[in-house]
């Protein structure tokens, strides 16, 4: 078994772990997500501020994820393997900063909740415009998610590190999130998250790939930059 193999199968269960990690803490927002949410958030608090935190952590997994493959993706590309790195921490600061809105939205509902549950008016427009404040915010962060995966995906298929088939799969799967997503709902189109649900397996088939075969290339001579 060559190192390179090695390297893949456990990037492959980072890759599990990251899946987890998209999925899980985007469940347990679910008391924001109604426009009412002020009014129970804080019903919730301990289980949003665990996926604020759940969603740093997969930040920061990503960033490893990047970082473990490194040694691999730069005998094939140094400058995308570098880029990889770049863009995984672009999505975990672009994460950091969609935390914030969260929490505030959790600190708007608490505040809510200690008054009583008086100047319901009031509340009900702050809570519009910190909802879709972070919105705005969120929007950003799947775009740098979407490129993250996207250049992995890339990787992949250029350089036959799994079967270009099963690399074209992820890569489809990741075009109709960002189209049906994020491209949609900041077009002010609104979002279609059946058309997002292929990305996990997309996602998924090529993290079990990798888990059962690592990385199946050897380097190649010519320099593709």
């Amino acid at each position: 078994m060559t190192p390179d193999r090695d390297v893949g199968r456990i990037v492959g269960v980072m890759l599990l772990l990251q899946l987890a990690g998209f999925i899980v803490p985007f469940v347990m927002l679910r008391p924001l997500m109604s426009a009412d949410y002020f009014t129970n958030a804080a019903d919730y608090s301990f289980q949003i501020k665990a996926a604020v935190l759940l969603f740093f952590a997969n930040g920061a997994l990503t960033i490893g994820i990047s970082i473990k493959a490194w040694p691999v993706f730069r005998k094939y590309s140094e400058p995308m393997a570098i880029w990889l790195i770049v863009v995984s921490v672009i999505m975990f600061v672009l994460q950091a900063v969609d935390n914030v809105h969260i929490m505030s939205m959790l600190s708007l509902s608490q505040q809510y909740v200690d008054s009583g549950g008086a100047s319901n008016e009031l509340y009900t427009a702050l809570a519009a415009v910190v909802r879709t404040t972070r919105r705005w915010a969120h929007y950003p962060e799947l775009f740098a998610i979407d490129a993250w995966i996207t250049l992995f995906g890339v990787i992949l298929l250029r350089f036959a590190l799994v079967p270009r088939l099963l690399a074209a799969f992820g890569l489809l799967t990741i075009v109709l999130h960002f189209v049906a997503v994020p491209l949609s709902g900041f077009l002010g189109y609104g979002i279609s998250t059946a058309l997002g649900v292929p990305m996990a397996f997309g996602l998924l088939a090529n993290a079990v790939w990798l888990i059962a075969k690592g990385f199946d290339n050897e380097p190649i001579s010519e320099d593709f930059g």
